[in-house]
């Protein structure tokens, strides 16, 4: 039969009314009664089973049957009045018993958006969702043991909102960044300076121990055991199958061995980034790449602000140049310092970046239109010898960019630099609420005209859509040329060095 009789269209999936979640109101996960009751009547009888029993069995057997009536006669009302929803672009949030509280948020102020599934959690197909806003320590939202399809579903749902799309908009398509490779992690956690010499004494110890039978090495061996199982076990664990990829939703991260955690950071949440490159790791070409992220705060900035744990050096700056659009960090002019400890400072109409440390090289780069607060600071002995710092104020995290032993008038043209430049840098209507329904986040109209200048940029470069580039979520991607690489770009601090080295001898002026 000829195909034009005989074939018809694949039939077209349509949504199904259960995945739509902009409406209607949802609980956790019905298993948290029966879980939470069981967990209240074993830590009781742990507790005070043993002391029940001096009474006799009669007795622990009544008092268990009335613990396990008592919270499940509170569970169950606490599960069935908590509740939450999407109301237009606001997430509604009921909670509490005897004392009820209602939470309203607009969407638009969200800073992240996590799905967390710890071990247990993944037995019983639940999952955590952890919704980060503007706001402060305090501000961050949690839905606690969801179902899993109903966690990502609504993780989806919150960031079309966040966007300026509707809730019912698809999933963002991704692209693949990078995959850590499991051997290159374990090494990397090994071929530290610490932990190297934690294991050859840990070695030490245990071999004198054996050889002299001397019970008083167990002081020395137990704190370097937990010192290595905090410090090497604990980011194996957590960074296991690490998995970058990027979209016009930001930047998406999924990792861990026991808990898994699918982290998306929106655009223009990253606020500043170093890269660290360890004394041992420079040998390898390999580096770690943190963050300044807006919306985490206290014991949660610290917990997120990895984004790539371990990475080709090449492929570190990459994820940079992605993350700050229309500006290139390897063609940034650095300057060296003349003292005796090396560091180099360089900025540009869209870039401040400072390289310092001898044995351990830390490369923090910071936007400008991010920069909060400029200041020149000088010491007494400073001051006796006519040298000067400048202090980049970003919100909290790990990045502290300075710029440190400087002279004087050098100085004051860097901070004169950094201000021109955050002022000119900063467009009003241009800001990180509703990205989607913007046709761009670029600083200025010409700054695309500037960035396609420059050497490395081309047609070649600018394949892989960047977070500032995605008018929606149907944005096509181009295929790259056969034999380009995945990034498309050459324009990163893995290439020869021209940018460190260009105009080392001017200072910046505004």
């Amino acid at each position: 039969m000829p195909p034009s009789v005989g074939w018809r269209p694949p039939p077209v999936s349509r949504p199904r009314a259960e995945d739509d979640v902009t409406t209607g109101v949802y609980r956790s996960h019905w298993m948290v009664v029966p879980l939470q009751t069981i967990a209240v009547t074993l830590v009781f009888v742990a507790l005070i089973g043993p002391i029940l029993n001096t009474f006799g069995i009669g007795w622990v057997v009544m008092m268990t049957v009335a613990v396990v009536f008592g919270a499940l006669a509170y569970a169950l009302p606490a599960w069935w009045y908590g509740t939450f929803g999407l109301r237009e672009d606001h997430l509604v949030v009921h909670s509490g018993l005897a004392m009820r509280s209602s939470r309203e948020v607009p969407l638009s102020r969200l800073q992240a958006v996590d799905v967390v599934r710890p071990l247990l959690m993944q037995v019983f197909g639940m999952a955590d969702l952890h919704i980060e806003m503007a706001g402060g320590d305090g501000s961050d939202i949690r839905l606690r043991c969801l179902p899993r399809n109903l966690a990502e579903r609504m993780r989806v749902a919150i960031l079309a909102h966040a966007a300026g799309l509707p809730g019912r908009s698809p999933e963002a398509p991704e692209w693949p960044f990078y995959r850590l490779p499991f051997p290159l992690l374990l090494g990397a956690l090994t071929f530290r300076v610490p932990i190297l010499l934690s294991f050859i004494l840990l070695l030490m110890l245990a071999t004198a121990g054996a050889v002299f039978t001397e019970p008083g090495v167990v002081g020395a061996i137990l704190p370097l055991t937990l010192g290595l199982l905090r410090y090497f076990w604990g980011p194996l664990a957590r960074y296991t199958d690490y998995y970058a990829s990027l979209s016009s939703d930001g930047l998406r991260l999924r990792y861990g061995m026991f808990q898994r955690r699918m982290q998306t950071v929106p655009p223009g949440r990253v606020q500043a980034v170093r890269v660290v490159e360890p004394l041992l790791w420079r040998a390898l070409g390999v580096a770690r790449v943190e963050a300044n992220v807006a919306g985490y705060a206290g014991a949660r900035q610290g917990d997120s602000a990895t984004l790539l744990p371990a990475a080709p050096r090449r492929r570190a700056f990459a994820l940079v140049n992605e993350l700050f659009p229309e500006s290139e960090a390897a063609y940034v002019p650095l300057v060296p310092n003349r003292s005796p400890v090396p560091s180099m400072v360089g900025v540009d109409e869209h870039l401040f970046v400072s390289t310092r440390g001898l044995f351990c090289l830390v490369t923090e780069i910071v936007p400008v239109e991010r920069v909060q607060a400029v200041r020149l600071v000088a010491g007494p002995l400073a001051r006796f010898t006519g040298r000067m710092a400048v202090d980049v104020d970003t919100p909290p995290g790990p990045v502290r960019a300075k710029a440190s032993c400087r002279e004087a008038g050098e100085a004051r043209r860097f901070l004169d630099a950094l201000v021109e430049y955050g002022r000119r840098a900063r467009v009003p209507s241009a800001g990180t609420e509703r990205w989607a329904t913007r046709s761009t986040l670029t600083r200025r109209p010409d700054a695309a005209e500037e960035t396609a200048a420059r050497p490395g940029s081309g047609p070649e470069g600018s394949r892989r859509p960047r977070f500032a580039e995605a008018e929606g979520r149907g944005a096509e991607r181009e295929e790259p040329e056969p034999g380009e690489p995945e990034t498309g770009r050459t324009g990163t601090f893995g290439t020869p060095a021209e940018g460190r080295t260009e105009g080392r001898e001017d200072t910046p002026e505004p």
